[in-house]
């Protein structure tokens, strides 16, 4: 076992890449209203900006999956490499991103680097945390959601520049690139680098335990990024109900970085804790119950005082993230542990790729019936996962009762 010291060290050096990186996810997201005044762009390529990164992320993904990148190339360099094509396709942005095609592209290729990061980093952790995963990976996840939710607070500090949002991003996802090279490295229960093995990618479908378990992230997948995306223009819409008059970008924008940002941190900080304690599957349901509660009970919440709305969207951003880290860790424990970071890519690709379905769906199905009404449907997302959950855990108790009969 590594010394407590070195541990934490590397958990809070892979979690502060994750904050520098992430940022880079919603930096073009995040100042979409000044692009539509600037470069007169429209709302479905407002959405397309979006989209491109969720399906840039699977596509990198899958093909890190197939090659076995994550578990073939020293995790640190893989890291480093893939955060300085992501930031290089942000600086780019403001210069080139002005043709619907480019921009598109652009963020693509952000979306498509960052699949090097986050599964990546996941997988650096469990190397330093054989126990105790579960409160490890909600670090990493929590760190995961100050990052992705920084554009939003730096759109509310009013920058004199739409541009000044994603340069600022971009330089510092190139410090969190420097410090994952110079400084994280793979703890002692890192395995050496297996052999070329494309059949994993299709490996834990065949399992019966891994394709539960991934089969609750991909409900979990439904509604998270959805939520993440289009929670200003609920937020907007819902303010507008409330009162007649302007809307205030700022309070959106800070209401947004409190919700994914703070309370998102708080989630995973408190489902790590929890799963460590009572078992992370647990944890997931609970998180993932009442994460779909707060999708219905947003219809009341809808045009309600700030304050009531603010508090239901509070408890919504913190349950939604809360199952996150329980998923990976549970994963982690049941594959081949030569291929965990094979594995992990092979889940987040293709939830991020279902991700794309409701962040495409979602501001269509407000356009016909508002935002009140189409907020919930995201809830499918995590019942449906809870209810996957619930065969897992029915699965392990007649595992454990079969075991009790024979050892009897």
């Amino acid at each position: 076992m590594p010394p407590p010291a070195s541990r934490r060290v590397q958990l809070g050096l892979v979690a502060l890449v994750q904050i520098l990186v992430m940022g880079l996810w919603f930096s073009a997201s995040s100042v979409v209203p000044a692009l539509r005044a600037e470069w007169a762009l429209s709302r479905e390529a407002g959405i397309l900006l979006t989209a491109t990164v969720q399906v840039g992320f699977a596509a990198g993904a899958v093909v890190s999956a197939v090659a076995n990148l994550a578990d073939r190339l020293r995790p640190q360099l893989l890291i480093a490499l893939s955060a300085a094509l992501a930031a290089g396709a942000t600086l780019a942005f403001p210069f080139y991103g002005k043709e619907i095609w480019a921009a598109a592209a652009l963020r693509f290729t952000t979306g498509f680097a960052l699949a090097g990061v986050y599964p990546t980093g996941m997988k650096v952790v469990v190397s330093w945390f054989p126990r105790g995963r579960g409160t490890a990976l909600g670090v990493l996840l929590g760190a995961l959601a100050l990052g992705s939710a920084a554009p939003q607070l730096l759109n509310g500090l009013d920058m004199p520049r739409w541009r000044d949002v994603l340069l600022v991003a971009a330089a510092l996802a190139l410090l969190g690139s420097l410090i994952s090279l110079l400084f994280v490295k793979p703890g002692p229960n890192a395995r050496p680098a297996p052999p070329w093995a494309p059949a994993q990618v299709t490996r834990l479908f065949r399992d019966r335990r891994q394709r539960l378990i991934v089969f609750g992230y991909f409900g979990h997948m439904w509604e998270l990024y959805a939520l993440w995306t289009w929670l200003p223009a609920y937020l907007t819409a819902s303010y507008a109900a409330w009162s007649p008059g302007p809307v205030s970008a700022r309070a959106v924008s800070f209401g947004a970085f409190a919700v994914i940002g703070i309370g998102g941190a708080i989630g995973c900080l408190a489902g790590g804790t929890l799963a460590d304690r009572v078992g992370g599957i647990e944890v997931a349901k609970a998180a993932m119950l009442l994460s779909a509660a707060c999708c219905v009970l947003s219809v009341a919440a809808f045009g309600a005082h700030p304050a009531v709305l603010f508090s239901l969207v509070l408890v919504w951003g913190i349950a939604a993230i809360a199952d996150s880290g329980q998923f990976s860790a549970a994963l982690t424990e049941a594959t081949d542990q030569a291929y965990v970071g094979t594995a992990l890519t092979v889940q987040t690709a293709i939830g991020f790729g279902i991700s794309v379905l409701t962040i495409q769906a979602l501001p269509l199905l407000a356009d016909a019936v508002g935002w009140r009404a189409a907020a919930p449907l995201l809830a499918l997302g995590p019942l449906a996962g809870a209810a996957a959950l619930a065969r897992l855990s029915g699965t392990r108790a007649r595992s454990r009762e079969l075991k009790g009969i024979k050892n009897a």
